[in-house]
């Protein structure tokens, strides 16, 4: 799977179609695992990052390793039995596209568009 959030304007689809779509496959998860209260873990760190950088490329640049770093958090929760492969590979994927402050933006609203179908399908 691969999602271009850098692109401007955005894929009409990518907090619709696209975001209900990875939403289906995180719900076919055990109970255990994507609880929202784990994933919504992941919502509010990078929240964070895209506040710290506010649309700024050099911010960005200068930030890019700890966003990064969200791989290592991500593989260390499904080591954890806490999320599945799924919502692995699908983060890691976004993290890879996420090549832009722009781009972060993109992830950031696509992933809210994702909680938001997610929580419609386990309430």
């Amino acid at each position: 799977m691969s999602i271009n959030l850098a692109s401007f304007p955005p894929d009409a689809e990518l907090f619709n179609e696209e975001a209900e779509r990875v939403a289906n496959r995180l719900a076919q998860a055990a109970r255990h695992l994507n609880k929202s209260t784990q994933i919504r873990r992941f919502y509010d760190e990078l929240v964070g990052w895209q506040e710290r950088i506010a649309g700024d490329d050099g911010k960005f640049e200068q930030y890019l390793a700890f966003i990064r770093m969200l791989n290592a958090k991500v593989a260390y929760a499904k080591g954890r039995g806490l999320v599945d492969g799924e919502f692995e590979t699908w983060f890691r994927g976004c993290l890879k596209a996420t090549t832009s402050a722009r781009a972060l933006d993109h992830f950031r609203l696509h992933f809210e568009a994702v909680l938001g179908f997610l929580k419609a399908l386990r309430p």
